[in-house]
């Protein structure tokens, strides 16, 4: 895969024409879009490169692609035993510090996501060509990754020599393995949306190696199920499930964005009844179009952005309401809904509609008006499911079981399609009659409509396995999934002291790897040490904006419960443990504050909602946690120790 606009070696890139190079560049940009500022950026890089690295050996590329950041790096030079990773600013007086955390985040996707990069000396360095001289200190942030060091137009050749001869005993670099090696980029769900939107394909920011390929295969699959609904007149639903982070919502956007073909009437949508996670999304891409136009000396409103937006990502209960209110069969001819077992039960639905919507007659589960909704279309549509065993987090959420049990008596001409995981792992469907009336209806299996891969923490894909083994307080078996697959790849931390937790948080993470704690909606008594659950975040606030914003995940002052987290993800987190789930006698223990003091959780259906809490919390992070498990305090009746020392034990003993 050509990763670069132009890529010579150093001596054959200063003896080419400027302009020769200049062109090759040019060919791999969209001339429509190339701005005089973009070109005489590259002019200028051509420039001083040429009169720096004449001396040295290796190769040097321009605009190499870091496909999870949708990005590209300015340069990159490999010599020797060192690859250096270039920002320019040109006409920059400076070395700010956005440009060296910029430089910096490229040789972390480098050192993260390169197989050729591993364990290989990278060093960032930022160019500002009008800055003055500063002795640069090499600091090794992990690995063999280096903090940005910076250089200007006149000393740059004299910062690479000085580099090199302090890394001189280390394995020179192959450069044809170098070229030829995998990357496995794994991008946030926010990175991911963002490069969907601008129509990169799924295949160019996700991974490729054989431990993440189902997800193209998933992909390809429900394509072709659409394809086969189109072309043959029929009317389709699909079930799709994965393990916690394997890319459900990835797949699903990616379906949304390639299927949303005006022309062809395919128009798509991605629905999701997770508010915070369609406003995170929203507000990312909204934002992003903005930036994107100003790049490219346009002006695009904001308003204007979000309104285009609105039309790929929707929230399934505006959905709902406006097909109530309008009869007709809706535009899309493709609907994905998104973590599809939150969807609400009759009951809830119907309690809901008379409440707030005054409406006394509506009478059916939320995934069946769905069905109903797309089902006015008189030739063909297709439903596509993401599923998310265990992942049930609040009262009146129906599960998989009410998006099948209506095929029992309606909808005869459907098709439908599953996951070959539903009839296996009971996470999925604990109604045995759903399972009869796949039978009945002649439903297809699909071993490709599984995720069975984490991408999501990309250190290690057993966590959430591990995870499942805590909760069912299976603890020989989670030791030996922690010791083989976790210890190494994935630190996972306790303690309980707080502010260790934040400091751990702030020492782990690098470059702009998001940070934040997080804790159950139950979590009431965390209040003492600064922990309002109660408190509402500002989704996009708290995850879109940086490290300056006291509002945001970085300053560690706000909680987000599992309702604000669920679909989303940080790079490090703090899961902040209470009452609500506590390990004593042997077993796990479930309560709910109500007023005054604690009460016990005696309804099944309440106790799956609150596991299912803790098991949305723990996999969050892609990168590691710590869970904060506070002291208790006999003279407060709502903290006894007990409730907090044996969970700390149990996770101790792990």
């Amino acid at each position: 895969m050509n990763r670069a606009y132009y890529a010579n070696s150093i001596y054959d890139f200063c003896i080419e024409g400027g302009d020769s190079i200049f062109g090759k560049i040019s060919t791999g940009y969209d001339l429509n879009k190339l701005t005089i500022q973009q070109s005489n950026a590259w002019q200028s890089q051509i420039k001083i490169l040429k009169q720096t690295i004449l001396s040295f050996s290796g190769r040097v590329y321009f605009e190499f692609t870091i496909p999870r950041m949708g990005k590209r790096v300015d340069n990159i030079l490999i010599i020797d035993n060192c690859i250096f990773v270039l920002e320019f600013k040109i006409g920059s007086k400076e070395y700010d510090k956005y440009a060296k955390d910029q430089a910096f985040d490229y040789g972390l996707d480098l050192n993260n996501f390169h197989e050729g990069s591993h364990n290989k000396i990278i060093i960032p360095i930022l160019i500002a060509d009008k800055a003055s001289n500063v002795s640069n200190i090499y600091k090794k942030s992990l690995d063999n990754l280096y903090e940005t060091i910076v250089a200007n137009e006149n000393n740059l050749a004299e910062v690479l020599s000085e580099t090199l001869s302090k890394f001189k005993n280390s394995p020179i670099i192959n450069i044809e393995n170098w070229e030829n090696s995998i990357y496995k980029p794994t991008p946030t769900i926010i990175e991911a949306a963002t490069a969907l939107y601008k129509k990169h394909n799924v295949s160019e920011i996700s991974r490729s190696d054989s431990g993440a390929e189902n997800l193209s295969v998933t992909s390809e699959c429900i394509s072709n199920i659409i394809d086969h609904s189109k072309s043959k007149g029929r009317k389709s639903i699909c079930f799709i499930t994965g393990v916690p982070g394997a890319g459900k919502t990835l797949a699903g956007l990616n379906i949304a964005n390639l299927r949303s073909n005006y022309e062809q009437e395919e128009h798509a949508v991605f629905l999701s009844g997770n508010g915070p996670l369609v406003d995170v999304l929203r507000e990312a891409l909204a934002r992003d179009k903005v930036k994107t136009a100003k790049n490219e000396n346009e002006i695009i409103a904001k308003s204007s952005a979000t309104s285009h937006v609105k039309s790929f990502i929707q929230n399934i209960h505006h959905f709902r309401d406006a097909s109530i209110k309008d009869e007709k069969a809706p535009i899309e001819k493709v609907t994905i809904f998104d973590e599809a077992q939150r969807a609400w039960t009759k009951e809830q639905a119907s309690n809901f509609m008379k409440r707030n919507k005054g409406i006394s007659d509506f009478d059916k589960s939320e995934p069946e008006f769905l069905i109903e909704v797309m089902d006015r279309h008189k030739d063909w549509c297709t439903i596509v499911c993401l599923i998310g065993g265990g992942q049930e987090i609040n009262t009146g959420e129906a599960g998989l079981e009410e998006w099948i049990i209506p095929f029992s008596n309606k909808f005869k001409d459907w098709d439908i399609y599953y996951s070959s995981k539903i009839v296996e792992d009971e996470n999925y469907i604990k109604d045995k009659k759903a399972l009869m009336i796949l039978d009945d209806k002649k439903a297809i299996k699909k071993d490709e409509l599984h995720l069975s891969i984490s991408l999501r923490s990309f250190r290690s894909a057993q966590l959430s396995s591990f995870i499942q083994e805590v909760i069912d307080n299976d603890i020989e078996s989670a030791k030996i999934i922690y010791d083989q697959f976790i210890r190494k790849n994935y630190p996972i931390k306790i303690t309980r002291d707080l502010d260790k937790a934040r400091n751990w948080l702030k020492n782990s993470a690098k470059g702009s790897e998001r940070i934040g704690i997080v804790a159950s909606s139950g979590g009431i008594r965390l209040r003492p040490f600064g922990l309002n659950v109660k408190a509402k975040i500002d989704a996009p606030i708290w995850f879109l904006n940086d490290n300056n914003d006291i509002r945001s995940s970085y300053f560690l002052e706000e909680v987000a419960t599992e309702f604000d987290i669920q679909g989303l993800e940080l790079d490090w987190t703090c899961v902040a443990w209470d009452g609500d789930l506590f390990y004593d006698n042997n077993q796990w223990n479930y309560r709910k504050f109500k007023g005054t003091k604690w009460q016990n959780i005696n309804s099944s259906e309440i106790t799956s909602y609150l596991i299912n809490s803790y098991r949305v919390l723990l996999t969050r992070a892609r990168q590691g946690m710590v869970i904060y498990i506070p002291y208790g305090n006999n003279e407060d009746i709502t903290r006894p120790e007990f409730m907090y020392d044996g969970t700390f034990e149990f996770f101790r003993s792990l």
